[in-house]
């Protein structure tokens, strides 16, 4: 979910010092990076069962054998929450999803590379464990009281804060899991531009990787059961974020979103402070009911940043949330997609061009019509199979434009493959698993954890 919070840092005496933060992240397009996250559910091999943070075969255990491979353990009350090195963080979710954070990296090869690195490092400590790990979308066995809680503070405050916000705020806690890029911008305009290209077309991105059809056990009526449960989860921080597409749109129109979706917490000297529902406009003027009288340091303010969720986050980044978790090659597939789509001028110039018509009620019911129907939703009189093989053709030109070519002479394009099935055919991963569990596995989700283990 996120890294570790920073301490209390530079004092915020004016709003300017917040949008001047995130424009700081502006960079010219030859220093950009692609930054790749991926959540997994780790599980017993002995009964399939949900990791527990301690015991023998539980999550402590797996980050502490993960320190033989150089990785830093980050403490949290004295136990390990998270572990880093490299620019790399591995986090854990609020139910042990197991995270990695991935560094900034100049190509798909290397990330690619750093994935496949990561799972064979986690197959090797969990295979010692007896312990392995299941990329897809929503944990498809076992209920919400069978997932243990993680020990860390900050997800104390949103369990209790997120039931009285949504139905479904604890499925995303406990049972999702997702893959997303984080890639850069140039300028204020640029980010405006990829933006509201990428929320567009964020949708469509969710049917191809549409992978979460099971809920303890059953086929859920859903195809990403995972998107849908955002739709449910806290409507003041999740969605689709229609003031994007306004007239003047920029980094103060979203820095004036941030300060209107309500606070978690505070952090001071190790502990989280419940500041659940209160406001950061208060806290620049020293009236925050949980620390009165007490103005805002800047690691205030990129917490704050960390406890919203729309469809595309801006930090001094974007990153694209709305895909499925699944197996290790589209994981790889998720960052081609963004990249080729949003890195490349032509590429970025024929997906506004696409998306362009699209007013922002289309989009809203697209996003709320993929969970269920996934390639087969509608927008603008297509079907989403239908735009997705051209935004998939698009971006393979925008990475085969970039020429980023590997030891053996290939550019990145081939990353997309697995994007390239699924539109061509028009079946989801959801839908795979559907047939498999209806035919070859017997109406039963077990199978899963074996057939798509990494």
């Amino acid at each position: 979910m996120s890294a570790p919070p920073i301490s209390k840092g530079e004092a915020i005496t004016d709003k300017r010092q917040l949008v001047e933060y995130i424009a700081a992240g502006s960079k010219p397009a030859a220093q950009w990076r692609i930054g790749t996250e991926h959540e997994k559910f780790g599980f017993k091999l002995a009964d399939l069962r949900p990791l527990p943070y301690e015991g023998e075969v539980g999550v402590r255990a797996l980050l502490e054998g993960l320190t033989r491979f150089g990785w830093e353990p980050v403490l949290e009350d004295g136990k390990p929450i998270a572990l880093a090195s490299n620019g790399c963080n591995i986090t854990l979710e609020p139910g042990g999803q197991f995270e990695l954070s991935g560094a900034p990296l100049e190509t798909l090869h290397q990330t690619c590379a750093e994935l496949q690195t990561h799972l064979k490092q986690v197959k090797e400590v969990g295979n010692e464990l007896g312990l392995g790990m299941l990329g897809m979308g929503f944990q498809p066995k076992w209920a919400r009281a069978d997932i243990p809680w993680m020990p860390k503070g900050r997800y104390k405050i949103m369990r209790d804060y997120m039931a009285k916000k949504g139905k479904l705020g604890h499925d995303m806690m406990l049972r999702t899991c997702t893959v997303q890029v984080n890639l850069d911008f140039e300028s204020e305009a640029d980010m405006v531009r990829k933006m509201r290209v990428s929320l567009a077309l964020q949708p469509v991105a969710t049917a191809l990787f549409a992978d979460s059809p099971f809920t303890e056990g059953k086929p859920n009526g859903f195809l990403s059961y995972r998107s849908h449960v955002w739709t449910d989860t806290d409507p003041d921080r999740c969605g689709m974020l229609p003031f994007v597409f306004e007239p003047g749109y920029g980094f103060e129109r979203y820095v004036d979103y941030l300060l209107d979706v309500p606070m978690y917490f505070v952090f001071r000297e190790g502990r989280y402070i419940d500041a659940s529902g209160q406001s950061f406009r208060d806290f620049l003027k020293g009236r925050l009911p949980a620390l009165p009288g007490e103005l805002p340091g800047m690691g205030d303010w990129t917490d704050h940043l960390t406890t919203v969720f729309p469809e595309v986050r801006l930090k001094r980044f974007l990153e694209m949330r709305g895909a499925d978790s699944g197996r290790w090659d589209r994981i790889c597939a998720l960052p081609a997609l963004w990249v080729g789509l949003l890195y490349d001028r032509i590429a970025l110039d024929a997906a506004a061009e696409l998306v362009k018509d699209w007013t922002v009620e289309d989009q809203e019911a697209m996003w709320r019509d993929v969970p269920r129907l996934a390639l087969g939703a509608k927008i603008g009189g297509r079907s989403v199979q239908e735009v997705a093989k051209e935004i998939v053709a698009i971006a393979r030109g925008g990475l085969q434009r970039r020429a980023r070519l590997d030891s053996s002479g290939q550019n990145e394009s081939h990353f997309l493959s697995p994007l390239d099935e699924i539109a061509d055919s028009g079946r989801t991963p959801a839908a795979l698993k559907l047939e498999a569990f209806n035919e070859r596995w017997g109406k039963s989700v077990d199978p899963v954890f074996a057939e798509f283990a990494y």
